[in-house]
């Protein structure tokens, strides 16, 4: 079987998009998944996404994380299923498809995807950090010069801690800054390092910033680009929160069926 591919990137997310209205993919065999995520022996990505047929919806996104493992809601990832259902005809402007962590609806507007996150109801407000789940779980650390922190150990450290070690969780490093904006680093659990941009991990930040004063919409930067995160909020009540940004295609491909063959 030659597996059809797209890549895609939102902000530097990047995604191995794959059609599989057919569902012929071998979803069940997660070192494919994981071999095809690799960025030396396979395609590359943070992460690897099937878009598959759903009765009542215009389409499911099933999403694997880079270690091959099902993983749960990808705010990024969304944006790029989006933009590659978009590319394939299965919707016009608006849609609402079905991912791990439910509903979700999205529109495309000049190149960017306006995706709707589900509602947030409360906040874990530690002394030194806030938890909450925007679709995946994650803890956001407010600091400054961001951008000379070690994500990597850091963020690492607190994925694995006596807390967080069985299930995992994303750490995101944020920086407010003069002009109400955010810059924000991501340790994401699955892939297990740094990546570019993390979009639920926005997400959560900017919930967060808002419990410090921050008001929606709320401009984020992340190494890979930029991002919009508006919500309304009641307490730690978040309602109508939209994940605002660019999803890009940027190239197309097959795997071959002896590779396919070879790690069978």
């Amino acid at each position: 079987m030659t597996i059809q591919f797209y890549k895609y990137q939102g902000t530097g997310n990047d995604f191995v998009m794959i059609d599989d209205r057919a569902e012929k993919f071998p979803a069940e065999d997660h070192d494919l998944v994981k071999h095809l995520c690799h960025r030396r022996f396979g395609i590359g990505a943070d992460g690897l996404i099937l878009l598959r047929n759903k009765a009542g919806y215009d389409f499911e996104m099933v999403y694997f994380n880079a270690d091959g493992r099902l993983g749960s809601m990808c705010g990024n990832g969304g944006r790029c299923t989006v933009a590659f259902a978009k590319f394939l005809g299965v919707f016009q402007d608006k849609t609402k498809f079905l991912a791990a962590d439910g509903d979700h609806e999205a529109t495309i507007e000049r190149g960017l995807v306006s995706l709707k996150m589900n509602e947030v109801n409360g906040v874990e407000c530690g002394t030194d950090f806030y938890f909450m789940n925007t679709g995946s779980p994650h803890y956001v650390t407010f600091g400054e010069n961001v951008a000379e922190e070690n994500v990597f150990e850091k963020g690492r450290s607190i994925r694995y801690n006596d807390r967080f070690k069985q299930e995992g969780t994303n750490v995101n490093f944020a920086e407010m800054r003069t002009d109400k904006s955010l810059y924000i680093r991501t340790y994401e659990r699955g892939v297990e390092d740094e990546t570019y941009s993390c979009g639920t991990g926005v997400t959560a930040s900017a919930l967060a910033a808002s419990l410090k004063g921050l008001e929606s919409p709320v401009k984020i930067e992340t190494p890979g680009g930029k991002l919009e995160v508006s919500f309304k909020k009641a307490g730690e009540h978040f309602t109508d929160i939209y994940l605002t940004g660019p999803a890009v295609q940027v190239f197309k491909g097959e795997v071959p069926a002896q590779m396919v063959e070879f790690l069978a």
